[in-house]
């Protein structure tokens, strides 16, 4: 994997419009934008902020059921939108190798999502793209940044040294991106026909044991097929 850059951003009273600057920078690269906020009211601000900005934006919550991030996730992989604003990105276990940028707003508020381990792991979502930067914006220097930043540096450095030795060119990692169009072929349609409640309540029960099983393209599937045979007449 590739070794995020660490930088240190603008002072708390500053840091929204630098962070407008890097998002447009890494969207012109192609890239994608992670940003963590402290609280959902700032994370809906912020996203109703950039959104009013003319950023393609959407708001990652806890709220949103399981199968909805994914699409939320998909569509950030897409281009579809090039920003996500949340408050606890660790929780995702995200695997998003488009991400360029992740910034991590108020980082000198010390506390569950603000401490060294934290960091270190939202540091990690940049960790698949070689162009990736990660962007703390604080008034100070805490002991889990500083400590967050003396273990990224650390890995960084065995990185490019095992690179080094090894001849390795750091590339960005590639996932395909799977696009889910169900739809039912006239086939389908006329042994769907005979469908019963039952049936769609055994295709729930299996959409939601791949969901608890972390198969989301097969929930997501399975959801879309329930969803067509709710209408099919």
């Amino acid at each position: 994997p590739a070794s995020p850059e660490l930088q240190r951003g603008e002072p708390s009273a500053g840091q929204i419009e630098d962070l407008m600057a890097e998002i447009n920078k890494t969207a012109r690269q192609g890239n994608r934008a992670l940003v963590t906020t402290l609280t959902k009211r700032m994370a809906e601000e912020l996203a109703s902020y950039l959104l009013q900005q003319d950023f393609k934006v959407e708001y990652l919550h806890s709220e949103i059921d399981t199968l909805e991030r994914v699409e939320v996730l998909k569509r950030l992989r897409s281009g579809k939108i090039d920003v996500i604003v949340g408050i606890n990105l660790l929780r995702e276990g995200l695997d998003l190798p488009e991400v360029g940028l992740v910034a991590i707003l108020d980082a000198d508020k010390e506390g569950f999502l603000r401490n060294e381990r934290s960091l270190i792991q939202t540091v990690g979502r940049a960790a698949r793209n070689i162009d990736s930067q990660v962007i703390f914006y604080a008034d100070k220097m805490t002991v889990s940044m500083k400590l967050a930043i003396q273990e990224t540096d650390r890995r960084r450095k065995i990185q490019l040294a095992y690179n080094k030795e090894h001849g390795i060119t750091p590339q960005s990692i590639k996932k395909q991106l799977k696009i889910t169009n169900y739809e039912l072929s006239e086939e389908e349609k006329v042994k769907e026909e005979k469908i019963s409640e039952q049936d769609i309540f055994i295709l729930e029960e299996e959409m939601r044991a791949a969901a608890e099983n972390l198969d989301f393209e097969k929930a997501i599937e399975l959801r879309e097929r329930i969803k067509i045979l709710k209408i099919v007449p």
